[in-house]
């Protein structure tokens, strides 16, 4: 379905809707990250937040909640990162997004003589350790790897972990004592999804543009890393269900529904949001330009280290970046403004920062 050509700023602003920054969010956490399909989540405090974000009740409590629940998980089913994903969806996105990233590491496992013998002996003592519902904080993890001959010196230990999470034996799942305990997939997720290969590429494809977009073929590549030829099947199979827009003089599509919701909640949309570092609103894209000026990217992730700086969002457009200074009840944000601001949105920022979760 064709809707017609749109600026970058409204562009900006149907994102954040379709992401549920803006407008009505969702009654769970699980909810919130099946929708948005997978979040980034290395740096977890912030993920929480982003997720909370986009529920109704705003509440880390839920979101830990979903967690103990066995509601969602934390592993790393798409480009080697650390994503938060609902339970059901882990093993199809790992077996459809993986393979490219444990071939392309097997240079790094040479490096730490870690061999096939060696990764399925770390799965063998991992799954005894494991077995009957019971989880492992990682040092415990590393612990046992250590004591059965498995030394986890240098990034040994995490790349076993990493590994075997990838491969679909374990994944981090409830929290105790604010850490992540591992557990075993195959006990912890008691309704694992299989969809055929067809059918994953064009679900994955949906729900990204129906959760990110407006977005293009280069964004959901970048995002899910696959190799072209599946990108495009994957959009092929979810084309007749998305509305597609010009936007410069190329394609992006989104959910149908996307702009009426804009209008019905436009002027939220319009508003001041203080997002995570790694929040999908500016990770989820290849492109960036509608909502950052090129001349201010480097600000969001300095040197290009691949560490996401939290933002100020007005009116859809990166102002400026933050940062949680002090503890406690002096706890407050400060703010790296990319242009002066005026005095009324410094006190409007404040107060978006005093209901942050």
């Amino acid at each position: 379905m064709a809707v017609g050509a749109i600026t970058l700023h409204e562009v900006a602003l149907l994102r954040l809707v379709a992401q549920r920054l803006a407008g009505p969010g969702f009654a769970s956490a699980a909810d919130a990250v099946r929708w948005l399909t997978a979040v980034q989540a290395q740096d977890y405090q912030g993920a929480v937040t982003s997720v909370a974000l986009r529920t109704t009740d705003r509440s880390r409590g839920g979101v830990q909640a979903a967690l103990d629940a066995g509601e969602v998980v934390r592993s790393w089913p798409m480009r080697g990162t650390l994503h938060f994903v609902a339970a059901e969806d882990l093993l199809w996105m790992l077996e459809l997004m993986t393979p490219r990233v444990l071939s392309a590491a097997a240079s790094r496992r040479a490096r730490l003589s870690l061999d096939t013998a060696a990764l399925e002996r770390a799965g063998l003592l991992a799954g005894e350790a494991l077995a009957g519902g019971r989880c492992l904080s990682r040092a415990e993890l590393f612990s046992t790897w250590d004591a059965g001959g498995l030394s986890t010196a240098g990034q040994r230990g995490y790349h076993m972990l990493w590994h075997l999470a990838q491969t679909g034996l374990l994944c981090f799942g409830p929290v105790r004592d604010r850490e992540q305990m591992v557990v075993l997939v195959e006990e912890w997720i008691t309704d694992l999804r299989r969809p055929g290969r067809g059918q994953a590429l064009g679900e994955l494809a949906w729900r990204y543009f129906a959760s990110h977009g407006p977005a293009t073929l280069k964004d959901f590549m970048r995002w899910t890393k696959l190799v072209a030829a599946d990108a495009r099947a994957g959009l092929s199979l979810a084309k007749p269900r998305l509305a597609r827009v010009e936007v410069e003089g190329a394609e992006h599509f989104m959910h149908p529904e996307t702009p009426e919701l804009l209008a019905a909640c436009g002027a939220a949309a319009e508003g001041i949001f203080l997002l995570p570092g790694f929040d999908e609103f500016i990770l989820g894209y290849e492109d960036r330009s509608a909502v950052v000026a090129a001349e201010f990217a480097d600000r969001l992730v300095p040197g290009s280290n691949g560490m996401f700086r939290p933002t100020v969002v007005i009116d859809g457009r990166v102002v400026g970046t933050w940062k949680h200074v002090g503890s406690g009840a002096r706890r407050r944000s400060e703010v790296v403004p990319f242009a002066p601001l005026a005095d009324e949105v410094t006190v409007a920022v404040g107060e978006v920062y005093a209901t942050l979760p």
